[in-house]
């Protein structure tokens, strides 16, 4: 089915869905901040169209998803692959998108946990304050370890859900983390730390461990080969704990699944002193040993 060819019978002078206003609002919101930020123009430009195709469109993207899929939001003209995905992530959580809330600093623990099939704000917010932990990774431990069945509102077959989840999500994550090379993640690494140093980029004011409200953490979009980049520099807890917010470097590759990793500089080992990728610390041997 080629629902763009359509484009233009799927549109009338009446108001369009609710639901596509919103989408298309939050779409506008990140061209803004992306422009603000000094993304490239062609990220900028897209957000905008693909704001202005569904503000024009009477079917609701929702009906559109649910009753033919991903192709059929694929098949709109200026949404594709990219915007489809966040798309698919506002429905599927009530119009959360993390894309978004990263661009705003305010993604929380809570809201990470949330992408998690069988896991609502509530038990999101009690997870984070038993267990003390920030990110998915940490999650599929706890998971396993027992800890998470400790938690009020987790029985055998919420847990289970919970299990399945995470590993279908992780597995596509490590899969595309497989594919990107550490070099270009040291080299992005790198562009961050040095337009960072000389105070080249622009600051967010994250909500997080922030009480002042200061916009203290530069922000970095940058692309290599297609692939687009946000790098910031990490704002979790253990962070801040170990006072590693100037050298803990996460960066967020924007594609299915988002995925993510943290560089960090080796403090023991034959690596001491130099940068490594977070669980990729064997390719990085081998890079800086070319």
């Amino acid at each position: 089915m080629r629902l763009g060819r359509f484009f233009h019978s799927m549109i009338d002078p009446s108001p369009p869905s609710p639901i596509n206003l919103d989408v298309a609002e939050h779409f506008r919101e990140a061209a803004d901040l992306l422009e603000a930020q000094n993304a490239s123009s062609f990220r900028v430009r897209a957000y905008r169209q693909g704001a202005s195709t569904l503000s024009q469109l009477r079917h609701s993207v929702e009906d559109l998803y649910r009753q033919h899929g991903r192709e059929a939001l694929e098949d709109l003209p200026n949404i594709g692959a990219s915007l489809t995905n966040a798309i698919v992530e506002m429905l599927e959580t009530g119009g959360r998108w993390r894309f978004l809330e990263r661009l705003e600093g305010t993604v929380t623990p809570e809201s990470v946990f949330q992408q998690v099939a069988g896991v609502g704000p509530e038990l999101a917010e009690r997870i984070h304050a038993q267990l003390d932990i920030d990110t998915l990774e940490a999650l599929e431990q706890a998971a396993h370890d027992g800890r998470l069945a400790e938690v009020k509102g987790f029985g055998e077959r919420r847990l289970q859900t919970v299990q399945e989840s995470l590993e279908a999500k992780l597995r596509r994550r490590r899969d595309g983390d497989a594919q990107v090379p550490v070099s270009e993640l040291l080299d992005v690494d790198r562009e961050y730390r040095r337009k960072a140093a000389r105070d080249g980029l622009r600051r967010i004011a994250p909500r997080r461990f922030n009480p002042e409200g200061e916009a203290w953490l530069p922000i970095l979009h940058t692309e290599r080969d297609g692939r687009h980049y946000t790098a910031l520099y990490s704002n979790t807890a253990r962070a801040h704990e170990l006072d590693k917010t100037d050298d803990w470097v996460v960066l967020y590759l924007e594609a299915t699944d988002q995925a993510q990793w943290t560089v960090v500089t080796e403090t023991s080992g034959p690596l001491e002193g130099k940068r490594v990728v977070r669980g990729r610390e064997a390719e990085c041997r081998r890079y800086y040993e070319r």
